[in-house]
């Protein structure tokens, strides 16, 4: 897919030298908004206004949509306010909405101005909700039955008024603004007499979400549930809005871009990675390197500490690294499936005790099997194929038993802290692979230079 958007950019940049404007016409009708967006993201800024004009009025508003901010700011600025407005009547409000919350104040100010006032007003109902809410994500354009209403006036409502509406596959039955059932098209049309009325073949069974729920579990409703649009009420009830699934979609890939920039310990992003610049990557990512790079100080001193017993026994130095690595390995792995199975609502705090003996189990079998492995590596490579000085029976199991409780020290704080960051309010991408593999390294050498101490007797 990259490859064809150079490919077409290339051909739109030659024809537009060229001043083909009808071929380029010709090329972009047959293309989808989003490869539309694609290619002009590659095109220079002033070169987009003229490109843009070329379209079709409704494939212009749908091109507009897919843009990221960067091009859509350029376009705006590039455009008269008549051209303005023609895309904004073509817009639907929630995808209006994410237009005006990336744009600059000046910027937000021409768009509402070309806004019509209906517009303008669900525009700024919508952005008085909290960030990451149902209500933020939401549109309001909908088709409203009523129970009363028949099934031929309804067909009649829905092709009278759909066309200005996001979907039109499920429709909302409200009475006194009160969600009372949903009805799709498909049950309209199957319906065996125009005459029956709506509340006879409505489903009440009804699946909503408030104004105040949090879009991530919008998005996890919608595809436990399978549905195309999720409801969305206020505390009474009442019908506000609707969130479709390509929104949900988008809060999906936004939610997991998210927790996997914690989870590699960065701070997350709004820019893509080309549009970000060096310094801008350098503050995403300093602040946790710095985080980290001193809570690493902790290791340290514990090396420092047992500095006399290491001489002792100097090839005990060079097990470290092995121990720390697993340890980490051990526990990311921990810390990365109980995070998900968080996000995806599988656990709750509530199952704390199952995962902690579940983990326990499966450190068991892991430690013990690596522990052996470790065993036959130092006596089979260190101490016979190296013949590495110190290397003894002793000191072999010495590490294979640190290396087994390791394993099980690394998976139950990978498993237990990314609960308790839930449980207390935190995003539990941030207990993820860097903050966990500190404190088991920390742990690992403290195992270690006990059990060495015991054994070896140092």
């Amino acid at each position: 897919m990259a490859e064809h958007s150079v490919t077409v950019e290339n051909t739109l940049q030659t024809l537009l030298t060229d001043k083909k404007y009808s071929t380029i016409r010709d090329i972009l009708v047959t293309m989808n908004p989003a490869d539309i967006a694609a290619v002009f993201a590659g095109i220079e800024q002033e070169k987009l206004p003229l490109l843009f004009r070329l379209l079709p009025k409704e494939l212009a508003a749908e091109s507009f949509v897919e843009m990221e901010s960067e091009e859509q700011e350029a376009l705006i600025k590039g455009i008269s306010d008549k051209e303005l407005r023609q895309v904004m009547d073509e817009l639907y409000v929630d995808d209006a909405v994410d237009i005006v919350e990336e744009m600059p104040a000046n910027v937000v100010q021409r768009i509402l101005a070309q806004a019509d006032p209906e517009m303008r007003k669900e525009i700024n109902e919508i952005l008085q909700y909290p960030e990451n809410s149902a209500g933020s994500v939401m549109t309001t354009e909908y088709v409203k039955l009523s129970p009363g209403m028949t099934v031929g006036d309804a067909i009649l409502r829905i092709r009278r008024t759909g066309v200005d509406k996001e979907t039109i596959y499920t429709c909302y039955v409200l009475e006194n603004r009160l969600l009372v059932g949903t009805v799709s098209v498909k049950s309209l049309l199957l319906a065996p007499s125009d005459l029956q009325t709506i509340d006879s073949i409505m489903e009440t069974n009804l699946i909503t979400v408030t104004t105040h729920t949090d879009q991530e579990e919008v998005a996890q409703m919608m595809s436990k549930y399978n549905l195309l649009a999720i409801p969305v009420v206020d505390g009474d009830n009442r019908m506000v809005g609707i969130v479709t699934f390509d929104d949900a979609m988008d809060v999906i890939e936004e939610e997991t871009t998210e927790d996997m920039e914690i989870m590699a310990g960065m701070t997350p992003s709004d820019k893509t990675y080309l549009k970000s610049s060096p310094f801008e990557l350098f503050l995403h990512r300093i602040p946790w390197l710095a985080l980290l790079m001193i809570s690493a100080t902790f290791t340290g001193l514990i090396i420092s500490h047992f500095e006399e017993k290491l001489a002792a026994m100097v090839c005990l130095t060079a097990f470290i690294p092995m121990l720390m690595d697993t340890g980490g390995n051990s526990g990311s792995q921990s810390s990365v499936t109980v995070i998900r199975a968080l996000s995806l609502g599988e656990l709750e705090f509530a199952d704390l005790g199952r995962v902690i003996w579940k983990e326990i189990r499966t450190a068991l079998i892991c430690g013990l099997v690596l522990g052996a492995l470790c065993i036959g590596k130092v006596l089979l490579v260190d101490k016979l194929l190296l013949n590495t000085d110190g290397v003894t029976l002793t000191v072999a199991l010495t590490v294979g038993l640190t290396l087994s409780l390791t394993v099980l020290c690394a998976k139950l704080v990978g498993c237990t802290l990314p609960m308790l960051a839930k449980k207390l309010g935190f995003d539990p991408a941030v207990m993820a692979s860097p903050f966990i593999t500190t404190i088991v390294d920390a742990l690992s050498l403290l195992v270690y230079f006990g059990l060495a101490t015991t054994l070896l007797r140092l």
